[in-house]
């Protein structure tokens, strides 16, 4: 294993870092004040368009698609370190590069699965950052943590299939450009366990389509993921062709889909605590208190240094991971996915809260943007599957290798 990054990275991150200065930090106090004006939570602030064309125009678009044909043809190991970079501004600059969830996961989903004319339709204006997109999988009456629970119902009827159903929880639908819905529901309740469900895709004005409400994140309108919504599906009738994929491959669709999603996150997350780590030392440096630096107080150096500790094992597991599905695949990768999926959002959250601590009231105010990294960083431990599911999952994997 040799992560050492190679020529191409180094210039990729050079510009990524560049533009992070140049124009996203910056960014980041106007953004909020343009929310603030438009008086909606998931109203779309025009310097995001501003910063995307800024992005487009320097060549950083589309870096997480490893597929030449859609994307900038990167591996895993590769996006790594610039995926991180995007995590010191989760909120802005995923986003800005057309690397944002869950139009990633979307898109590679429409590029595996999706026949010519899916891919012709919502795949395209996808990759141009044109449209945005949903994911509705998350159920309010099931514990969907096993995917397996949820009840939506995907019936054919002639040449259509008709959808009933509640989601919740359903990234990217508060966004006022989301145009379409990838679906998860069960076409065959009585098939095995996992070959119940399929994939349907739903344009979002699709008659029966009802947007009943946001959901917030720990008060946070999530935005730059497009929100988070509730949507009820009333004898929602689209055409069969809008199926992705074969009846019953939903379930395996969703977990190839939800791998990559998870590395995303992961390296993000990173990011996200660097930057706070940034910030508590910063903060150390400046303040007094009871007569000595912050800097100089034996508790907050002892944060910092355990801080830098998590941060270097969480990337060393990371960039394995990365390493292993470029090498032998994702399902060869599965243990460690899913070993980063339980340890990073930990790792971050743990870092973030220490800075936020260092900072005092002023860690929870919207004058950093410590208290949005959190609320972010703790709700990915139950987005893409609850520590637990992976814990279980994990040490099931485990105990197989000596049964």
């Amino acid at each position: 294993m040799d992560f050492a990054y190679d020529a191409r990275t180094v210039e990729l991150r050079e510009r990524v870092e560049a533009f992070l200065t140049e124009c996203v930090y910056p960014a980041e106090p106007v953004h909020h004040e343009q929310v603030l004006a438009a008086g909606d939570p998931w109203a779309r602030p025009p310097v995001l368009d501003e910063l995307k064309a800024e992005a487009r125009a320097r060549g950083l678009w589309n870096l997480f698609l490893p597929d030449p044909r859609y994307g900038a043809g990167l591996t895993n190991l590769q996006y790594a370190p610039l995926a991180e970079l995007t995590g010191r501004s989760p909120h802005l600059a995923p986003e800005a590069l057309n690397c944002a969830a869950p139009d990633t996961g979307n898109m590679e989903l429409l590029a595996e699965f999706g026949s010519a004319a899916q891919r012709e339709r919502w795949l395209e204006p996808l990759l141009a950052g044109e449209i945005r997109s949903a994911f509705c999988m998350t159920e309010p009456e099931v514990a969907s943590s096993d995917a397996t629970n949820i009840g939506t119902r995907i019936a054919r009827d002639g040449d259509a299939y008709v959808v009933n159903g509640r989601k919740w929880w359903s990234s990217g639908a508060m966004d006022p450009r989301c145009e379409i819905f990838i679906v998860m529901g069960k076409t065959d309740p009585d098939a095995d366990r996992h070959r119940q469900q399929s994939m349907i895709l739903v344009p979002r004005d699709t008659p029966g389509v009802t947007v009943r409400r946001g959901m917030t994140v720990f008060g946070y309108s999530d935005a730059p993921h497009g929100g988070h919504a509730e949507i009820d599906f009333t004898d929602v009738r689209v055409p069969a062709e809008n199926l992705v994929g074969a009846e019953g491959a939903g379930f395996a669709i969703a977990q190839a889909r939800l791998g990559p999603g998870r590395i995303h996150h992961c390296m993000r997350l990173i990011g996200m605590a660097e930057r706070a780590l940034e910030l508590l030392c910063r903060r150390a440096a400046s303040r007094v208190a009871f007569g000595r630096p912050l800097a100089e107080q034996g508790v907050i150096r002892e944060w910092i240094a355990e801080s830098r500790v998590r941060i270097e094992q969480a990337r060393l597991l990371v960039l394995k991971t990365a390493w292993l599905m470029d090498t032998v695949g994702n399902k060869g990768a599965h243990t460690e996915i899913q070993a980063i999926k339980i340890a990073t959002p930990a790792m971050a959250e743990w870092v973030i809260d220490k800075a936020i601590q260092g900072h005092g009231a002023a860690g929870v105010s919207q004058d950093t943007p410590l208290a949005a990294l959190w609320a972010q960083a703790r709700t990915l431990r139950l987005a893409d599957g609850p520590d637990e599911v992976h814990r279980a999952s994990l040490a099931k994997r485990e105990l197989r290798r000596w049964a």
